[in-house]
Order: structure tokens, then sequence, then C-alpha cells
């Protein structure tokens, strides 16, 4: 290479670190100065700073173009795209075959070095061109039929990198046939050789997971994938470690160094003396069990040992990786592969039911590629799952998982029963984690666990075991055992045994108290609990002890914004309870209550409606008026008549169950301030804006003094006022408190829950009232993406989001796209809520603006006359609403010159304005503005300058709808 030394950077992706390191030694060699991350950047450095510190100091950036090289998510991404933009030089080498699709269109007009299919010369000479140029030859070039020269063979001893991708295999090889299904890991696969090259003796990485989970395959891999980087690799059984020096020794065989009279041992041994002097070597040891008895045979020296184990206790011998099942993007890719023809969505339910286990997604796609539908597999696998987990051709993995499970137990059987018993508990709790501390509380009372019920290590012991074993997943806190592991154990179990077990199972979960199911401190506790309650093998609902318990955890799914598993639960609890105790008991009817609630939240409304509307008949019947049962009934009531527009009816029943409360419970218990809360929104609703702030400001005050100022009710109120305030234009004021709220929202309840949401919806509204509308229409955007993923598109909520994105859409200019999506809205608003519905309305007046701004007038005549006339029906001539579309109808008949008619319905609705919400209001404001225009276009100037005089509206960005 030339002599003139420069500095280069090499840029490349973390699967490729091969090649990185082999330009980069003969970079060095060349006299250049090279900076490789591996090589020169420290643990803790921050990257982005290394570089552009990098970057800035290079010469040129030696980019190594792969697939993964482009990977959006990949770090190499902000490197080129840095050089690119400060025009540096790049020197492009590519390092695997690459389509055009490939290359990003910013990268694809530069020229390329291919340094792979090449012999280690050649490429040597592909490299030396890239970075010096090409040069004319001096002496006639070699006849192209001539045989290549051989490269001299290297010193055994050297430490010069291999060419990545040499094509053969190592002198010393017998690893098996390489996987042609294998799919996914590659994370886990650049990690394991950054690792293992991070060694500087004898690396020793151990990757430990349970059953089924592909550690083999992950190590088969490995073994092809890098087999150009060692001279070489020795594949061992190691599960029988008695058998392990029999392996060694015949290594020693292949090595030349065995002596057939000495035994095994010490022909053993004398592999691992030879490894300790031989460079770029690997020793995979498949399936090893016990680290104790593995640790005298592995070997030192500058090589690499890759261990496999279902066993977690290796540290202070290797350094261990647990394994988790494939990522949902990885099974996805598989299942694609596997069985063509699947759409995503039929891949995504499969590897849901499978639980992303890679074992079961190669028996799955065995048994659908041999003729059974993909429907019928979920069927069967729902139905009878121990049987399917016995079926299919996973290739590349010892056994079906059920017979892996049952072998793997029977072993566990035999040395500890204990462990097998614990086993066999977990296997009818929930596949989600298990907290220890559940199992150390119960065990005294637990019948079907053998030994001493006061030993105090239980179940430490046995825990282990079960790792060792690869039949549960540990950590210091929890153990976890794989869904379709469970279903086999389950189908293992007979009949006498699983009766024990259930009443087991039934003293666990009733011995939990997580706290207060409605406050956000205790929503962890209850997400580990309701998991297991609510598993589908979980049989609970008959158990009454468990009743309580089941009840709360109803309540927390409601609060914590789950109301499709709450109503799941409800239901099925239900049907149950029902035929126990009669439709009339109190427990049937508290279910009845909560199921309401969640059948509300899921938008079902009329379906909520009914259910509510028994419930109260029943608790009228079988209890009082004034019982706290009844109320709450009444009061559910109440707030569904209010979200079908039913407002009169709904602030009649809510002003008299807020007087029940107060007399019974006193004015600051949490029901009586959620009655207060619920008139007040009623009250805005009817457009009495200042009896809702007064009602408010009081209950939110008592709220925090009862509740606490980040109580989902305390929240709420502070929500509720907020909008009270927007109304009354005090825009600042509501903008400063909606700001609060979101901030403690997302702190306690989440960014999906719907109040978050609902207070993100009215801060995004403030802010493209007071112009800041780029950023209204990103909040609003993100609203309504949450919205329809968390609640559905037809969800009330879910269609509000999506009016309000349309409004500041067409306020950016947007129109077209507003349109379609007010239109698409308005036609779910009907079909959801009905035709006079105030949210209707709302959507129909939105389009009917829109369609004022396209100048398509005497449509939007057409349907803001019809708007009006309805929402005098339904809200009544002074409601702001109603005020608000005779604005909008005034506007239109300007825009279409019937001034004398458009002047008269701007002077009714500014009058009945100055009524309702007095001279200052905003609205008021904005309406004696347009009278005036409408005025001057009749050539009334005077009378238009008189009605201006001192008038200044606020800023306001036109007549639209929250």
């Amino acid at each position: 290479m030339t002599t003139t030394s420069q500095r280069f950077f090499i840029s490349y992706a973390g699967v490729d670190r091969p090649w990185a390191e082999w330009v980069g030694w003969h970079l060095g060699q060349a006299g250049h100065q090279v900076i490789l991350d591996v090589w020169d950047w420290h643990t803790g450095d921050i990257f982005v700073e290394r570089m552009d510190d990098a970057l800035k100091q290079s010469d040129a950036v030696v980019a190594l173009f792969s697939k993964s090289y482009f990977d959006a998510e990949r770090w190499t991404q902000e490197e080129w795209t840095a050089a690119v933009a400060r025009r540096e030089r790049i020197i492009p080498l590519a390092v695997e075959p690459l389509t055009a699709a490939d290359t990003p269109h910013l990268l694809a007009p530069r020229l390329h070095k291919n340094l792979h299919g090449l012999d280690e010369t050649a490429a040597r000479a592909a490299l030396r061109e890239a970075i010096n140029g090409g040069t004319r030859p001096t002496s006639p070039p070699v006849f192209p039929g001539s045989a290549p020269t051989a490269e001299p063979a290297e010193a055994q001893g050297s430490t010069k990198p291999r060419l990545p991708g040499s094509t053969g295999q190592p002198d010393v090889w017998n690893v098996r046939r390489r996987n042609p299904d294998f799919s996914g890991r590659e994370a886990v696969i650049v990690q394991l050789r950054e690792s293992l090259l991070s060694g500087q003796q004898a690396a020793v990485q151990a990757l430990h997971g349970m059953g089924g989970i592909g550690k083999t395959q992950i190590a088969l891999e490995y073994a092809h994938r890098f087999s150009g980087q060692y001279d070489l690799v020795w594949w061992i059984d190691a599960e029988q470690s008695d058998q392990v020096p029999v392996h060694y020794t015949e290594l020693a065989d292949r090595l030349g160094i065995a002596k057939p009279d000495a035994g095994s041992d010490p022909n053993a041994r004398a592999v691992l003396h030879h490894l300790r002097t031989r460079q770029r070597w690997l020793i995979v040891l498949d399936n090893a069990e016990d680290p104790a008895q593995i640790a005298p045979w592995l070997p030192e020296g500058p090589g690499h040992v890759l261990i496999t184990s279902r066993n977690h206790s290796w540290r202070g011998i290797a350094h261990p990786t647990g394994l988790d099942v494939f990522t949902r993007s990885d099974s996805l890719a598989y299942l694609g592969t596997r069985i063509p023809g699947t759409t995503p969505a039929q891949a995504d339910a499969l590897a849901q039911d499978l639980g992303d286990l890679p074992l079961a997604l190669a028996q799955a796609a065995g048994v659908i590629g041999s003729g059974m539908t993909l429907d019928r597999y979920r069927q069967l696998l729902t139905d009878d799952t121990a049987r399917i987990m016995r079926e299919g051709d996973a290739p590349g993995y010892p056994a079906p998982l059920a017979a892996a499970v049952g072998i793997a137990t029977a072993r566990l059987d035999d040395n500890h029963p204990e462990a097998t018993a614990l086993l066999r508990l977990g296997a009818f709790l929930g596949p989600d984690p298990i907290p220890i501390a559940w199992l150390e509380s119960a065990r005294p009372h637990l019948s079907t666990i053998p030994g001493d019920p006061d030993d105090l290590m239980w179940p430490h012991a046995s825990l282990q075991h079960l790792g060792r074993y690869g039949l549960a997943r540990i950590d210091h806190e929890t153990v976890q055992i794989h869904r379709l592991t469970q279903a086999v154990l389950r189908d293992q179990t007979d009949a006498g045994q699983t009766a024990g077990v259930r009443d087991d199972v039934t003293t666990i979960l009733r011995a939990i108290e997580p706290g207060d199911p409605e406050s956000p401190d205790s929503w962890p506790a209850w997400a580990s609990l309701t998991s297991h309650l609510t598993s589908q093998h979980v049989l609970v609902a008959d158990r009454p002890e468990l009743r309580p318990t089941l009840r709360q955890a109803a309540m927390f799914l409601i609060r914590s914004g789950q109301p499709r598993t709450a109503a799941e639960l409800l239901t099925s609890l239900r049907e149950t309870w029902t035929a126990e105790l009669g439709p009339d008991d109190p427990e049937v009817l508290t279910c009845m209550q909560y199921l309401g609630h969640a059948t509300s939240d899921l938008g079902e409304l009329r379906s909520a409606h009914l259910i509510i509307e028994d419930t109260l008949a029943r608790r009228r019947r079988t209890l009082s008026d004034d019982h706290s049962d009844t109320l709450q009934s009444a009061n559910d009531l109440a707030t569904i008549l209010n979200q079908f527009g039913k407002h009169t009816e709904a602030r009649r029943m809510e002003e008299d169950t807020l007087a029940r409360r107060r007399r019974i419970l006193g004015d600051n218990h949490r029901h009586t301030l959620q009655s207060a809360a619920n008139l007040a929104v009623t009250l805005n609703e009817l457009g009495k804006h200042t009896e809702a702030h007064r009602l408010l400001e009081d209950t939110l005050t008592r709220s925090r003094r009862t509740l606490g100022d980040n109580h989902p009710a305390t929240l709420q109120a502070n929500n509720g006022l907020a909008i009270v305030l927007n109304d009354l234009g005090q825009d600042t004021e509501a903008r400063r408190m909606l700001e609060d709220t979101l901030t403690r929202s997302r702190r306690t309840l989440g960014d999906d829950h719907r109040h978050t949401l609902q207070a993100a919806g009215g801060l995004a509204f403030i802010l493209n009232t007071l112009g800041e509308r780029a950023e209204a229409r990103r909040m609003q955007q993100d609203i309504l993406t949450r919205s329809r993923r968390t609640l559905g598109d037809n969800h009330r909520y879910t269609l509000q989001a999506a009016n309000s994105l349309a409004i500041t859409m067409n306020a950016l200019g947007e129109r077209a796209e507003a349109r379609r999506l007010l239109e698409d809205t308005l036609t779910r608003s009907r079909r959801t809520l009905g035709d006079n519905h105030r949210r209707t309305l709302q959507a129909a007046g939105g389009l009917a603006f829109i369609l004022n701004t396209l100048g398509e007038h005497t449509e939007a005549h057409r349907m803001q006359e019809d708007i009006l006339t309805r929402s005098r029906r339904a809200l009544g001539a002074d409601h702001p609403d109603t005020l608000l579309s005779g604005h909008n109808f005034a506007l239109t008949l300007h825009a279409l010159r019937s001034y004398p008619e458009a002047a008269e319905v701007l002077e009714d609705v500014r009058a009945r304005q100055r009524h309702v919400l007095g001279d200052d209001h905003r609205d008021t404001l904005l309406t004696t503005r347009a009278l005036a225009g409408t005025l001057t276009a009749m050539g009334k100037r005077f009378a238009a300058q008189k009605l201006l005089a001192g008038k200044k509206p606020k800023r306001r960005l036109g007549r639209k709808r929250r």
C-alpha cells in the first residue's frame, strides 16, 4: 500500500466486526492510522461524541457496506449520514452482495469495492486499490486463464486476523450441518461475538435458558457464520459430563497428538495443553448441565469456549448470557419464511399463542406445512395444547416440546420430588412471573408440597433445581414457567393431584393483599396478581373465598384503563355467581355494576345502559334508595345518560344522588366528590359554565385534601376545571392547569390511559386556540393514534380526537385531508352516538366549517341550517354550542351575500351570548366583530363602527369546536 500515512475511521455494523478488524489490521500494517471503536473506545464513552471526534480527525471514512449496515435502527446510519452531511471522503467496501434496493439513495451513486467472494490475496488488492486508487500497469497483465498464485501459508502462531467470509471450513472441524431454517437472533449473535472477542485468554461464554429456546441453534449458527475466523472448531455433546474427556480424545486423534494406550483423561489433558499454545480455536460444549463437573475440562489459551446449558449457575466459571424467547419480530420473520402466505396478523396471533418459543414455532411450522390450516392448528392449541405439542417435525431440536418437558420433569422427579411439586404448582398459576414472596408466605398452608412446612429456606433450593433443568426462568424475585410447558405439565397431572394443586393455588392468591385497587401506588402489585387471576386455565370463579379479591381485581382493571380484560373477567364471574347465588345477590349486583363500568369504557353505551339500568332497579328493590350501592348505580346511570347526550335527565339524577351522598356520607367522601364532579361536567355540557366552575373548584379543593394531588379522581377534577376555564375564555389559566394535569397523569397513569389522553386533548385544543398550531397538530396526531390503538376507531374519545385534529389540520391549510378525516368521523359518530348527540353535531359543524373554507358555501349552508335546528332542539337555544352553530351559519350566509339574513342571525346570537356569557367573553366579542363586518357589507358603516367601539376580541383561530 502507499507509504503516505492517512487516518481512517472504520464504520461498520456490529455483525461485521471480523471484517472491520481485518481491514483495520491491514491498513495499520500499511502504515496508516486507524480509528476502530472496539480498539480505541472504552465502556462508558458517549458514542455520539466519540463518533463526532473520529469524523473530525479522519482523512476518510471506510464504510463496510452490508445489509445490516443499512438497518435503520443501527448507529451506522448516524455515522454515514453525518459523513455525507459533512462531505467527508467515504470509501465504501461491500462485504456481502447488495442490490440497488439495499443501498440508501444518498449512497447509491458512490462506487464501491467488493471484498466478498475473494480470496485473501485478491481482497487485500481490492482494499489497496480502494484506498490508493487504481494504477496503470508497468508490465503486461497476467494472462486471464492462468491459475492464481497460492497465498503463502501463515505461521500457526500468527495473530493476524483471518479473512472474514473465507470459503471452506477450518482444518479441524466436526460441526454438523447448518440449519437452513435459522432465523432472527441477530442481536444475540452480535453480542456473543463481541463478548468472545473481548477476552484476552480463553473467553468462555455460557448461553443458558429454558428448554426449546434455541440455545443449540444459536451456537450452531455462530460456529458456521464465523468458521472463517477459526483454524479449529470442535463440537462436544456435554450433557453427560463424564463423556467430555472421550470427545476431547477424538479431537486429540484429529490433531495427531493422541496416545492410543493412554486412556481418555490423559489424552483430553494433552488437548487442553495443546490449546494453550494454539491460536484461533473454538470449543463448543453443548447442553452442559453441571458447571462443577465441566469446569475441569475448560481449555485455557488464546481461543474461545461456547457453552449451552439449561442451568443458569455459571458465574465464576463463564460469562453467562440468559436467553429469552424470540422477540415478536423474530417470530414473525421465522413464520413468514416457514409458512409462506401467512398474513402478518395470522403470524402474530400464532406467535402469541405459542409464547414466541422457538421450538414451538418450529413444531407449528412443521405441522401446518404438512397439511393443516393455521386456524385449525390454533384451535387444537387451545383445546388440547399438550397433545399438539407432541406433534410436528422441528429441525435442529432433539425432541418435540412435550417429550422434552416430560424427559426433564422425570429426571427432576427422580432426584428432587419437592422441586417437581413446586413446578406442578406453578403450572396451575398463570404464565406471567410468579413472585417468590407469594410462595414464601403461603408455604405453611400448602398441602401438595412435601417436606417441612416451616422450612425457612424453602423454596430457594427447589427453584435452583428448576433453573438447572431449564424448566423455569428464575431471578431473585420471581419464577416464570413458559405457558406451553405449563400446559404439558397440567396434562401430565392426574385428577387427584389436580384438585389438591388448585386448592393450593387458591390459598396463594387469596393471601395476597396488593392494597387499594383505585390507587395507582398499588397498581403494579395488582397487575401481577390480576395476570394470574385472569389467566385462561386458572379457574377461580367458583371459589367463594376469592370473591373479594376478584371484585377488587376487576376494579383495578377498570381504573387502570383495561376495560376489555375487566369485561371478560366480569362476564365469566357474572355467569358463575348468578348460577350459584341468584341474580339479586349483592355479590352478583356488584359484579354487574363493574361490568357496566367496563362496558361503558369500551364505548358500548347501549349495552352498558341496559346493564346499569337493570342493576339500579334490582338494588332499589332489594336494598333501598339511600343504600351506598344503590346510590352508586344511580350515579352510573346518570353518567351513561350524560354520555348519550341526555344532559337534562342526567342533571336531575346527579343532583338527587349528590344530595343523598352528602347527607349520608358527608361532603368529603370520595363517592360524594365523584357525584359533585359528575354534576359539574353535566352543567358544563348544558352550557352552565359558571355553575360548573364554582362546583368544580370546591370539588378539586376537597379532592386534593382528601385523596391527594395525584389521585385519579383529583386529576379528573383538575382536568374538568381546566376545560370549564377554557369554555369561560380563560385560556392562559386553563393551559397552565392542563400542562400540570398532563404531567401528573403521564407519571401516574401512563401515556395511554384515557384520562391522560383527555388531558392531552384538552391542552392541544387550547394550544390551537392560542395559535400554536404545529405543536397542537403533533399532539393531536399522537392522541388519535393512541386512542385508536387502545380504545378503537369508534370510541367516543377517539372520535373527539379525530374531530380536534381535523380542525387543526384545516387551520394549517391541510383542508382536503381535514375534510376526509371529518367525513369519516361524522359517519362513525352518527352510527355510534346518533344524529342529535352533541359530539355528532360538533363533527358536522366542523365539516361544514371546512366546506365553507373550501368555497362550497351552498353545501355548508345546508348542513349548518340542519345543525342549528338540531342544536336548538337537543341543547336549547341559549346553549353555547347552539350559539356557535348560529354564528357559523351566519358566516356562510355572509359568504353567500345574504347580508340581511346574516345580520339578523348574528344579532340574535350576540344578544343571547351577552346574556349567557357576558359582554367580554371571546365568543361574544367575535360575534360582535362578525356582525360589524356584515353591517359594513350592507353599507351601514356608522352602525358597524359604533358596534366595534372599544371591542377588541382576543385572538381566536376561527369559530371551531372542541
